[in-house]
């Protein structure tokens, strides 16, 4: 039997248009459903709505419709179960009556303490939270407290990247107290009544997370046997604790196997100048919309674009400048280009077909192209699915160099056999790449197959089709249309984004420099080779780097935004020709370049890899 893998997004909002941080993590979820097709598993791709709570409720009579005209209808069998888990948990004496007084924020759906916020606010939505004094059921969660500690250190992947198992970790080291898991129907009305008392509703967060289960048929159904628990949720980092702590201690309380992994993403982040104007989260509303965008450079093309650009785990900025610097670079030069000039002379030479392998021509693609599907794997397992695209990147760019070095349009004019061999190895290579691509370019991917005139009944699966030879030589070529046309930078002067959120106030200007100032800095490229904290200190880390071939050390005040983890590997930009300063005895001979806004810290890293030791102009 294939191993089974279980993917799901957030239950998404139904109470606003959809943003590009719903179509990131969407698009993640699909992406790795796909990946883990082409490896053969058996896979099953959930999403959904959450059409209940305080916010539903809001936006529904705003909109002048009740909450079920807003919604259309509640599935009857997810009522069952909910009031079936709800009923076991209270009859085993885990839910309890009390009063609760709290600040509740509506966009949250859930109490807030004052720790979290910030200038009285609540840190994501930027509003006060209300006072609420209420009489509520409340889950005993701090009962099971102990054992998601242990379960946490047990599976160290459990949550991931390892930054977030850490948080929350550093959250289970306190007392989590009971959760409050009711609202009185008197005061909001539209919700799942408790099966044990019909005068309040369910708390939103706790009847949203069993559609997981629902979602694939519990309890009872072949799909739910097949696919639970081996599940991955993918969320942003705001709706953490509800998925880290609360639904693995409900599904233990219910007597239900936790979840194999929680994969945790950063926020996508825009700017206007230099300020970062707004966090792409699940739950806020002023948001680049995805849809115009679809419409301005294709939906694969900004598919391609959030998958890449972003590393699983932290933030990242999103720009349209970088959306056209990733479609003329990555797709349209290197790919695309790389398919119309190989296809072109093909036809050119070899009346559109594919010409014969030959013994003795210079193949140093076959080996790169037999071992990416293994080192993509790697990636994939290690969550860090930018890495395992700009892999199969570095194939593409290494074919653009083979037919530069090897120039078969010359090649053919004295020996054509030579010349075919080359172009052989140039069409199977980018078969190759393109299958392992296929999960993140379904479609254009699919075209490439289409073009180089090789079928596959489905998705292509890696084992079975990276392997080298099977596009048959006198196969016939079908040339297509340009894969991934060049964007002309004008089009940024077209309006695409609508951010709901009016436009900060200018702030007053910095005194200017001068070029020879800027010049003084020696901006340069770097690696970073290892990290580890310094010991005895919150918030500094030690980094061996290299610019060029030329070691450092840099200590900086990164460890609470980054753990060691998660920079070694990474490119940064830092002054090459700071002085020298001794922290904590440790010698620092460069400093990093770092965005910070308020206790917000985000590395200046390059979109794509470059050698080490360049100069940052």
């Amino acid at each position: 039997m294939k191993p089974a893998y279980y993917v799901t997004t957030p239950i998404y909002y139904v109470n606003a248009e959809p943003h590009i941080g719903h179509t990131y993590t969407t698009v993640l979820a699909d992406a790795f459903a796909r990946i883990h097709q082409a490896l053969g598993k058996d896979t099953f791709f959930l999403t959904g709505t959450d059409e209940h709570g305080e916010k539903i409720a809001r936006a529904a009579a705003a909109s002048g419709k009740t909450p079920q005209q807003y919604v259309d209808i509640i599935s009857m069998q997810f009522v069952e179960v909910v009031t079936s888990i709800l009923q076991k948990v209270y009859d085993q004496g885990d839910i309890y009556f009390g009063e609760y007084e709290g600040l509740y924020c509506v966009g949250c759906e859930r109490f807030l303490t004052e720790k979290e916020l910030v200038d009285g606010l609540c840190p994501d939505h930027k509003k006060p939270p209300e006072a609420v004094k209420e009489g509520n059921y409340f889950f005993r969660m701090s009962k099971y407290q102990q054992w998601l500690i242990d379960h946490i250190h047990q599976n160290p992947d459990f949550i991931r990247p390892e930054r977030y198992k850490n948080e929350v970790l550093s959250v289970l080291k306190d007392d989590i107290g009971d959760l409050s898991i009711s609202r009185p129907k008197k005061r909001l009305h539209w919700g799942i009544p408790l099966p044990f008392d019909a005068d309040h509703v369910c708390y939103v967060w706790f009847d949203a997370l069993i559609n997981y289960l629902t979602g694939i048929g519990y309890p009872d159904s072949d799909r739910y046997h097949r696919f639970w628990p081996q599940v991955e949720h993918l969320i942003a980092k705001d709706i953490l604790k509800p998925h880290g702590i609360y639904w693995p201690i409900m599904l233990k309380a219910a007597g239900i196997p936790p979840y194999k992994h929680l994969t945790v993403h950063g926020y996508w982040k825009t700017i206007e100048g230099k300020i970062s104007k707004s966090l792409m989260t699940k739950t806020m509303a002023n948001m680049v919309a995805p849809l115009p965008l679809f419409e301005k450079y294709g939906v694969e093309a900004v598919r391609y674009y959030l998958l890449a650009d972003m590393t699983l785990g932290l933030d990242a900025q999103f720009t349209e400048e970088n959306i056209v610097t990733r479609i003329n670079s990555d797709l349209a030069n290197d790919l695309g280009n790389l398919l119309s000039r190989l296809v072109n002379m093909v036809k050119s030479a070899y009346d559109t077909e594919v010409p014969d392998p030959i013994d003795g021509v210079d193949n140093p693609l076959r080996e790169q192209a037999e071992h990416l599907r293994e080192t993509v794997e790697q990636q994939v397992e290690q969550i860090k699915l930018h890495q395992a695209i700009w892999e199969v990147m570095q194939l593409v760019r290494r074919i653009n160099r083979y037919i530069e070095e090897t120039a078969p349009f010359k090649l053919w004019k004295t020996d054509k056999p030579k010349a075919g061999g080359v172009l052989y190895n140039s069409l199977e290579a980018l078969r190759i790449a393109a299958v392992i691509l296929h999960p993140i370019l379904p479609a254009k991917m699919s075209a490439v197959f289409h073009q180089l005139g090789w079928e596959v009944n489905g998705a292509p699966l890696w084992a079975e089709h990276t392997q080298w030879g099977l596009l048959k030589p006198g196969t016939a070529l079908k040339p297509g249309s340009y894969l991934f046309p060049r964007i002309d930078v004008k089009i940024l002067e077209l309006p695409t984004s609508e951010l709901i959120e009016p436009p900060a106030k200018p702030k007053e200007e910095e005194p200017m420099i001068t070029f020879q100032e800027f010049q003084r800095m020696d901006l340069r490229v770097a690696d970073v080779v290892s990290a580890e904290k310094v010991p005895d200190t919150k918030n500094l880390v030690k980094m061996e780097i290299k610019i060029g071939e030329e070691p450092r050390t840099i200590v900086a005040g990164i460890a609470q935004q980054y753990s060691p983890e998660d920079l070694v590997g990474l490119q940064i930009v830092v002054v090459a020709n700071l002085a020298p300063a001794k922290i904590r005895g440790i010698e620092s001979t460069a400093m990093l370049l770092a965005a910070v806004d308020g206790d917000d810290l985000t590395l200046v890293v390059l979109d794509k890899p470059i050698r080490t030791g360049v100069k940052v102009h």
